[in-house]
């Protein structure tokens, strides 16, 4: 039988965020996330309804979450659910289900930012990548004058007025 097993979530941190390191030095990163939805309860009047997500974020991707995410900050995070379960010292059974991020997109203006510039990371498309495969070379092609060829460099010959063109 086929599973599939994908979560995307955009929300709000609720606490500022710290990395630690496991044994092996790979970076991992606690996040709590406030996900809000709002809806029409039976007499018509929109309730706003709020739920708390736990979720853990894995390398290179905990690493720029820690850097760059605070509380308050929005991002949108793409992942699978994880059951866990534990127990207690004294002897009780506890699961709790989680996220485990694969992907993130830092949404809303860079942490530090004044009022001015609010938004500013969002409008501009400028989220840091959360995975190393993401990570794509930044190109913003000039389009000055300076930067354009004065004659084309190839291509068919250039029809001059009074030409006819076959069709």
């Amino acid at each position: 039988m086929a599973s599939f097993n994908r979560v995307v979530l955009l929300g709000n941190i609720t606490r500022d965020l710290q990395n630690r390191y496991i044994s092996s030095g790979v970076a991992v990163c606690d996040v709590g996330l406030a996900v809000n939805d709002r809806r029409k309860n039976p007499n018509g009047e929109w309730v706003e309804e709020t739920t708390f997500v736990d979720v853990t974020l894995w390398g290179r991707t905990a690493e720029v979450a820690g850097e760059y995410l605070a509380k308050g900050s929005q991002v949108l995070i793409e992942g699978r659910l994880k059951l866990d379960a534990w127990e207690t010292s004294d002897g009780q059974k506890r699961t709790k289900l989680k996220v485990v991020g694969d992907r993130m997109v830092m949404l809303g203006a860079p942490r530090g930012a004044g009022a001015g510039n609010a938004g500013m990371g969002a409008s501009r498309g400028r989220a840091a990548p959360a995975n190393e495969s993401d990570a794509a070379p930044q190109y913003e092609p000039d389009f000055s004058e300076a930067s354009a060829p004065a004659e084309p460099v190839e291509g068919p010959p250039q029809a001059g007025p009074g030409d006819e063109i076959p069709f």
